[in-house]
């Protein structure tokens, strides 16, 4: 009711509920690294950053190594689980009798970290000194300063706080508030920062001093099979989750490819580990809309791949792809000798990089898919290459002018003989990309009334998505009609599934497949005859 003359304005719901694609080329990485969060998935953008959470390269992680050539070949964003196995240790060390300080996380990398204690008089507060140096005890690779820090709980300055907020080498712990014991410099008690700078590496404290960190079983060692198949497969029910489940812990983001290169390095009859790893990878990809990319196990070549797809089992399906062969190439490491890793990371970072130009349904192999800093360790022909690709192995080929490049675009279930619609990795990985979009764009129709006018606002925000798709040349057809197809009505969700609580959405979509096979004809033409 209106009591006085005017205009009035009302605004009205449009039903509009637009649906953002998910990520597309997030890829998860899960193996040993020389430090770093255990059993937590960490964003990182760069190999600089990948290097300052998690210390680089370590010669015996297999996965430190495809981190890298993710980035070098276009990767942008990777979620990073280490996981440990054996008798990997925190170093611990006492200062004074009442505070513990401990490394950040496992590894022999803390047993060359020297802490440095300041204070003067009998105050609560005191200063410290953090340095991590090199294996030969003499170049400062980190430094950090904590000053005026509290070791009575409760203050804006406890210690506790202070190092887990501020710190990337220390946490501590504090039980009394007796004092820590100050540094000798010079054979005095330190009692300025300035103290703390101007002494020697061996006027601090060692890490080790109580207990010594150690790595643990690295992806490189001799028992790596036995000590790490139940760390990387890890256990959902855990808390927090561990091994890949880990990746439980990012939503609401989500990650795209999985790379697991440490599980193809286990040296067991059958690649027994390798498969169950892989096996239970591949269950995880698929319940997450994911896609996991295949290593070759290091005694795989032509005369047994076979043997190896036969393998795989189940995680031969269209969620995976397998790369072939090993690749070779300077290990900043050691400059003398060439390290052979295998392909999945340098894959991963193909794909991002074809996303990010030219989008998910472009099929990630070509002549723009080059590879930089490797080459194949099994040069071959078109002839030698042909039984792979009907098998659903993607080569690695080198060639003139292009160099080395990825000449292979199909899933682990493209093999001729299975004649799948998943055949190509670009066709499933669109698929992926809807499906996952389609479920988090349409989590508000979720206990909406079931009738009409949701129908209609469910047909226009899906055509609306499919439709920016279409114009960007995600499907074939030169119209909407021809290239995809929404429908939300009485037909397709009925009496009986209204009783029950379903809503019922059907998409279709014509894909663009890769053109694989390109035939030239040539014909001979002779003039008329004069």
């Amino acid at each position: 009711m209106f009591d006085t003359p005017g205009v009035f304005i009302r605004e009205i719901p449009s039903g509009s509920r637009p649906i953002a694609g998910v990520a597309t080329s997030n890829t998860a990485f899960v193996g040993t690294f020389a430090r770093g969060p255990v059993n937590r998935a960490t964003r990182i953008t760069s190999f600089g950053e990948f290097e300052r959470i998690f210390g680089g390269l370590h010669p015996l992680s297999e996965t430190s190594y495809a981190i890298r050539a993710y980035f070098l070949n276009g990767g942008s964003v990777a979620f990073v689980v280490r996981v440990t196995a054996g008798a990997a240790a925190l170093a611990t060390c006492a200062i004074g009798v009442d505070i513990d300080f401990n490394a950040t996380s496992e590894g022999a990398w803390a047993n060359n970290v020297r802490i440095g204690v300041a204070h003067g008089g009998a105050g609560t507060s005191y200063t410290i000194l953090v340095r991590e140096y090199d294996d030969a005890g003499t170049a400062i690779l980190r430094e950090e300063a904590h000053i005026d820090v509290s070791i009575t709980p409760g203050s804006p300055r406890f210690v506790e706080d202070v190092l887990t907020e501020n710190s990337e080498l220390l946490t501590a712990t504090q039980n009394n508030e007796a004092l820590p014991a100050p540094t000798q410099i010079n054979g005095a008690d330190a009692a300025t920062l300035d103290d703390l700078l101007e002494g020697v590496a061996t006027d601090f404290t060692a890490m080790g001093s109580d207990i010594s960190g150690a790595d643990g079983t690295m992806e490189g060692d001799g028992a790596w099979a036995a000590a790490a198949s139940a760390a990387l497969r890890g256990n959902e029910g855990a808390t927090p989750p561990t091994g890949i489940y880990a990746l439980n812990q990012i939503v609401p983001q989500v990650f795209n490819l999985l790379c697991l290169p440490g599980a193809a390095n286990f040296n067991d009859p059958g690649h027994a580990a390798t498969v169950a790893i892989y096996q239970e990878a591949y269950t995880y990809c698929r319940n997450n809309f994911a896609f996991l990319l295949v290593d070759p196990a290091p005694d795989v070549n032509r005369g047994n791949i076979q043997t190896y797809l036969t393998e795989l089992g189940a995680a031969a399906g269209p969620n995976a792809a397998l790369y072939y062969p090993r690749v070779t190439g300077a290990d900043p490491l050691n400059a003398l000798v060439p390290r052979v890793t295998g392909p999945s990371g340098i894959a991963a970072g193909l794909i991002a990089r074809t996303d990010g130009a030219r989008g998910v349904w472009k099929a990630p192999a070509g002549t723009e898919a080059r590879v930089s800093g490797a080459t194949p360790t099994d040069v071959m022909t078109d002839r030698q290459q042909g039984p792979l690709n009907t098998s659903g192995v993607n080569v690695i080929r080198t060639f003139p002018v292009y160099n080395s490049v990825v000449w292979g675009a199909r899933t682990l279930d493209g093999a001729d003989a299975r004649a799948s619609e998943w055949r190509y990795v670009n066709v499933r990985r669109l698929a992926l990309f809807i499906e996952n979009s389609l479920q988090r764009g349409l989590q508000w129709v979720v206990f909406e009334p079931n009738d009409e006018p949701l129908w209609a606002n469910v047909r226009m925000n899906v055509n609306g998505f499919m439709n920016q798709l279409h114009r960007q040349g995600a499907f074939q057809g030169a119209s909407a009609r021809d290239a995809y197809l929404v429908k939300c009505d009485s037909e397709t969700t009925t009496q009986a599934d209204i009783n029950l609580g379903i809503l019922n959405v059907y998409v279709g979509f014509a894909p663009v497949r890769p053109a694989e096979f390109v035939v030239i004809r040539i014909q001979q033409r002779f003039p008329n005859a004069a």
